[in-house]
């Protein structure tokens, strides 16, 4: 019998989150979906500091506790399917991931608007963390609709970490192999399930705000505004782009949103599930936060979000790929390749420092 996990034990985690409750983390997602039936979802992960994070294959049969409010143990649950993704400072639980039924399920940032359920005295036996709904999803759904009935199943409660003080604010973006995709969000105290046609993720604040906001951008094109006639004078656009003149271009959770929507939404059909996975990560170098541009106040000192890593699921052909700030070579694991019948959970590292090859000598 594998252990159970209690992840409540496991504080680092909330300590790097309530870090960044002030800083706002810029987190984007998107998803692609190459002529071959594929589907590739693909996100940023932005903290003011290093959350550590690297890979766990957590396998079929692991067994967790979850955390009602006051600390005391919650939902009980025993994986069937095993499960890559990314966690942080070697938590049992994945912040981002894709289970063996090509199901993933990512966490972001939901600052000023997350208001979690009242888990009563008799519902403690359905209490989760909000940091553990990922996981509990992944390990027990195959697809979207699984998902979402297993999330009305349980009760996400205001867990506050006693060493912090605080209750993380999380919503939820689940994309299954057909390509479809929901947003979870615990609003008013009452979880709201969104569609989500574009695939897309950003922060606060709602998703349908956001989705309400693009009507803001109905003039966006991918083509180009070539002239126009101006009291009889002919005006000419400059240089290529002109049809996404007024795209907003910070790093701001609609901003991003919007950007997301019209990159992944205009970008050339690829073919095949790896040209996806690399259009992917091209798209999200536009959303690449450099260490200081986007600065903040913690405790009295200067803090600055940055991209930590970006990751990329392909949900056909089970594979994990992710690189990180400190080494741009983008990574992969098969999830057909490692062991989910193990007794326990395996970690692969996710550091690694930047090669620079030296291709002087191939001059000709």
């Amino acid at each position: 019998m594998k252990p159970f996990l209690r992840t409540t034990t496991i504080l680092a985690f909330a300590s790097i989150i309530a870090f960044a409750s002030s800083t706002a983390p810029a987190c984007t997602g998107i998803t692609i979906k190459p002529k071959d039936g594929s589907v590739i979802f693909a996100r940023t992960l932005e903290f003011a500091a290093d959350l550590k994070s690297n890979i766990i294959v957590v396998p079929r049969g692991t067994e967790y506790v979850g955390t009602a409010p006051g600390g005391k143990p919650g939902h009980r649950w025993k994986t069937r399917y095993g499960t890559v993704g990314a966690n942080a400072f070697d938590m049992p639980v994945v912040v981002d991931g894709l289970n063996e039924k090509g199901l993933h399920v990512g966490l972001f940032y939901f600052p000023g608007f997350a208001k979690y359920q009242e888990v009563k005295a008799d519902d403690l036996g359905k209490a989760l963390a909000p940091w553990e709904i990922g996981s509990y999803l992944l390990g027990t759904c195959l697809d979207v609709k699984e998902a979402v009935a297993a999330a009305k199943s349980v009760l996400v409660g205001e867990v506050v970490q006693k060493d912090m003080g605080f209750v993380p604010p999380i919503h939820l973006i689940v994309t299954d192999a057909s390509g479809k995709s929901v947003v979870l969000e615990y609003v008013g105290g009452e979880l709201k399930v969104h569609d989500n046609p574009f695939g897309v993720m950003a922060n606060s604040p709602t998703f349908d705000w956001h989705m309400t906001n693009l009507s803001n951008y109905v003039t966006l094109s991918q083509k180009n505004i070539e002239k126009i006639d101006l009291a009889g004078k002919e005006i000419k656009g400059l240089g290529q782009g002109s049809g996404m003149l007024g795209l907003p271009g910070d790093f701001t959770p609609p901003s991003r949103f919007v950007r997301a929507v019209a990159f992944s939404k205009t970008a050339q059909p690829v073919d095949k599930a790896k040209e996806g996975v690399l259009q992917a990560f091209h798209i999200l170098n536009q959303f690449d936060i450099p260490k200081g541009a986007a600065q903040g106040i913690e405790h009295g000192k200067e803090v600055y979000d940055y991209t930590l890593w970006t990751s990329a699921a392909d949900l056909k052909n089970l594979r994990y790929y992710f690189r990180t700030f400190d080494n741009s070579r983008i990574r992969m694991v098969d999830i057909k390749a490692v062991n989910l019948d193990a007794q326990e959970i395996k970690t692969i590292s996710m550091k690694g420092e930047e090669e620079i090859e030296d291709v002087s000598g191939k001059a000709k």
